[in-house]
């Protein structure tokens, strides 16, 4: 009897948690919202999300919603030393099949969730204003990727899971510039078949020349 040929389990047939089909629900709710869905077709595409058992089963319920991208906001300068009451808060970042950015000055609560699944997704924290000492982004791509962009004065914590992909922290371009007040951000999630990076940069504008001297 000849030797079985070991398989790689496929992500697609991955179980999927109760975060995943919130991150799938909200996508119908705001189709829905924009009017790409009807009454009808959002109540039977939430039955199916919440009915869903793995990847493969998610994917197919928004493969024609294909999510607008959004415009990247003008940076401005300097930073506000507080962030002012217009300045918007997002408490999570999702892409399907497409691609989503969070760059210039925004709002970051202590708990914000990212989620790629076949797209990209970028949480720029350079110009961003932290609500907390502490943040947490709970952080997770299945083919597609998460990148996690800090300033010098950030402290980070990377705690994720590959699953024949890549979670971590990628070199930085800027050298640390840390004290015992630098806020800390915790990176959490998984990574299957995609990659899910952090990596420390200077502040937008920088000149190209100089990120590679350190």
């Amino acid at each position: 009897m000849g030797e079985m040929e070991e398989r790689a389990p496929d992500p697609l047939s991955m179980r999927v948690s109760h975060a995943d089909r919130e991150q799938v629900a909200e996508v119908l709710r705001v189709a829905a919202g924009e009017g790409r869905l009807d009454l009808d077709e959002l109540e039977e595409r939430l039955d199916l999300t919440w009915a869903a058992k793995t990847y493969a089963d998610l994917v197919p319920i928004t493969h024609d919603l294909q999510p607008a991208v959004e415009p990247r906001p003008q940076v401005p300068s300097p930073r506000p030393a507080s962030a002012p009451h217009h300045v918007p808060e997002h408490l999570s970042s999702r892409s399907i099949m497409g691609e989503c950015k969070r760059q210039g000055v925004w709002r970051v609560p202590a708990q914000h969730t990212a989620f790629a699944l076949m797209g990209s997704v970028l949480i720029d924290l350079r110009e961003a204003v932290l609500e907390s000492h502490e943040t947490r982004i709970q952080a997770s791509a299945v083919m597609g990727e998460v990148k996690v962009v800090v300033p010098a004065h950030v402290h980070v914590v990377v705690d994720g899971t590959p699953v024949m992909g890549d979670y971590g922290q990628g070199k930085d371009k800027v050298p640390a510039a840390l004290g015992p007040d630098s806020p800390v951000v915790r990176v959490q999630g998984v990574a299957v078949m995609g990659s899910v990076q952090v990596q420390r940069l200077p502040p937008p504008g920088t000149p190209k020349k100089y990120l590679g001297t350190y």
